[in-house]
């Protein structure tokens, strides 16, 4: 069984979600402590100038943990989110496809941030057809330093392999992987090219970008562009 483990990440990009679909059991990692205007409360939409910011405002006290960081429902940041993904991706041949959806979820009166972007992340894996089941690492006591947290939380679900991001080899303890009797692999994502509205290419978007453009086709753009992209195994 793989497993692959991350922070609950707000419009995730495609390299997120490309790691989801690899794994047999997707983990958020929301019992560790949230850090501000990384990618937990924001991500990027393409424009003609390049790309935008779109952010959640939050409310939060340093070392708080990512699953008890509240919105701040002081600022009016779903119109303005609605309103740019509109005026950019009005080009966009299936935006109006998945937009109502979108909007459903953003007419909600979230209080945490964890339970937006669960359902945001949620709903992307629905419309991209990615099956993998979701948890939260906060269902589970487990150790604190970063590798041993990794390793506890396999252990409870029963996961043979664990499925790191990128780099992931020089920031975890390889060798405690191995002790523990866990598979270290490390993802190898490669980006899709396709046709967006504006040129040249720009990669490293939210996901949603892949899918205004190509709809029904995006997860095998996606899989199509791992073909060929080996997982490769920390030694």
């Amino acid at each position: 069984m793989r497993v692959t483990i991350h922070q609950p990440q707000f419009l995730p990009w495609l390299g997120y979600l490309d790691k989801i679909d690899q794994a047999d059991l997707f983990i958020a990692l929301d019992s560790v402590q949230f850090k501000k205007n990384e990618w937990q409360n924001r991500n990027r939409i393409r424009t003609a100038d390049g790309c935008q910011w779109i952010t959640v405002p939050v409310l939060h006290r340093f070392g708080q943990l990512v699953k008890d960081v509240r919105i701040n429902q002081t600022v009016t940041w779903r119109e303005q989110h609605l309103r740019a993904i509109e005026m950019h991706y009005a080009r966009a041949p299936f935006r109006d496809r998945y937009l109502s959806e979108l909007r459903s979820l953003y007419a909600i009166s979230w209080e945490r941030l964890h339970d937006l972007n669960l359902a945001v992340i949620r709903w992307l894996l629905g419309a991209f057809g990615i099956t993998t089941p979701v948890r939260c690492a906060s269902e589970w006591a487990v150790r604190e330093e970063p590798t041993d947290r990794l390793i506890d939380l396999c252990h409870a679900v029963g996961a043979t392999t664990y499925l790191s991001g990128p780099g992931g080899e020089r920031y975890l303890d390889v060798v405690r992987f191995q002790s523990s009797g866990l598979r270290l692999e490390i993802q190898q994502f490669q980006h899709p090219l396709y046709r967006q509205a504006y040129e040249p290419f720009m990669p490293a978007m939210a996901a949603i970008d892949l899918l205004f453009y190509c709809g029904p086709e995006a997860m095998t753009r996606l899989r199509d562009a791992r073909a060929g992209q080996k997982v490769v195994t920390a030694a």
